[in-house]
């Protein structure tokens, strides 16, 4: 398994919807969750994408110098930057960053957004834009030199004179609930993302990738993204998820209803469904709670509940074959901490390796006026 944790660059708090307890995105505070993620031992984080967010490959540029190990989900926006700039730009990350890259490819969802970046294309457009996108990219990306003419994208002798780290290219993960977007992951992509659906739901998205996959000859790995609310005891964690949202209003749930309504992005549509605007029934499968997906458009639902009940949903989607889980809690500094400390140990996965000097304070414990060094609990190996 492979834990992923997120870099909040469009704001962190103790509270959704609500200006109380809110942090604003300053660098010192990203290095902190960076720093955090680095040395926890997960095995990258995600940067969102969009104009409510800091730009992701400046601030993954800037986090990758306070970091050794952590890998970095990073955004390519077909359509808005040209598949050649944005393969020198992935390369260049690359290499400094001694391939600890990960691509996370984005059509986007949100036509509002998208014509306030000069797109206007419709959502199946968008898509087949996307699919030649990606046959330039990973060519480039690749050493080859390039000349392509299609229906959308154009290039004559696109090339990267300083090539990457990782062969042929980083891993390309991309989440696509539509038909136009099955198409182009079943061709291009390494790492087929679903948000945080009931197990059934995302069993069947899995089933239909691996058909279309191999129609393609190829064959695909699976994650998923969503949040986490884990606390010692079951009570505590769903008495937190309901604190989270304690300031959402009816008001508030009815705005983000009306911008989710403009979207066009499948995958929205389904979150939304999940909890259609109200505050009944949240839980939506056991341990699986759409109160996030409230007031947040993407990802819209966390896993709640005790180490033992996360971690067993958890290895539940790895039964179907989820193998990435991209997971964030807010605030996300403190909640990284607090997921490392309760649930890794449970989940068979592989944790940095520490030096065996003394340490007074570390993720797992600390000592005080005493000689005990904290023990670190071993992973589990099932």
């Amino acid at each position: 398994m492979k834990l992923l944790w997120f870099i909040p660059t469009h704001g962190d708090g103790r509270y959704l919807a609500s200006a109380q307890g809110a942090r604003p995105t300053t660098l010192p505070y990203l290095k902190q969750i960076a720093q955090a993620v680095d040395e926890l031992g997960y095995y990258g984080a995600l940067l969102p994408t969009g104009r409510s967010c800091d730009d992701a490959w400046v601030v993954a540029s800037a986090l990758m110098a306070v970091t050794n190990r952590m890998k970095f989900l990073v955004a390519i926006r077909p359509g808005l930057t040209s598949p050649t700039l944005s393969a020198r730009m992935a390369a260049s990350f690359d290499r400094l960053s001694s391939g600890r890259l990960l691509i996370n490819v984005v059509t986007g969802g949100d036509p509002v957004e998208l014509q306030g970046d000069g797109l206007f294309q419709d959502h199946d457009t968008r898509y087949a834009v996307t699919d030649e996108f990606l046959d330039i990219w990973r060519r480039v990306v690749a050493e080859e030199e390039v000349d392509f003419e299609g229906e959308h994208l154009r290039v004559k002798g696109a090339r990267v004179l300083f090539p990457g780290v990782q062969k042929p290219y980083p891993p390309l993960y991309f989440g696509g609930s539509s038909r136009a977007g099955h198409e182009v992951a079943a061709k291009h992509v390494d790492v087929y993302l679903s948000w945080g659906e009931p197990p059934d739901q995302v069993a069947e998205k899995i089933q239909q990738m691996r058909k279309l996959a191999a129609a393609q000859g190829r064959t695909l790995r699976f994650g998923i993204r969503m949040h986490v609310i884990v606390r010692e005891t079951e009570e505590e964690a769903w008495q937190a998820a309901n604190q989270l949202i304690r300031h959402v209003t009816d008001d508030a749930i009815a705005a983000a209803l009306k911008v989710f309504e403009r979207f066009d992005s499948a995958g929205q549509a389904r979150m939304t469904r999940l909890h259609q605007g109200s505050r009944d029934q949240l839980e939506i499968s056991p341990n699986l709670w759409a109160g996030v997906g409230l007031v947040r458009g993407g990802a819209g639902t966390a896993l709640v509940g005790s180490p033992e009940n996360v971690a067993k949903r958890m290895l539940e989607y790895r039964e179907l074959g989820i193998e990435d889980f991209i997971l964030s809690g807010y605030p996300h500094l403190e909640e990284a901490y607090r997921f490392a400390e309760l649930v890794f140990p449970l989940l068979p996965i592989e944790q940095p390796v520490h030096s065996d000097a003394p340490q007074y304070v570390s993720p797992f414990g600390e000592i005080v006026a005493n000689q005990d060094r904290p023990r670190v609990a071993a992973a589990s190996a099932s």
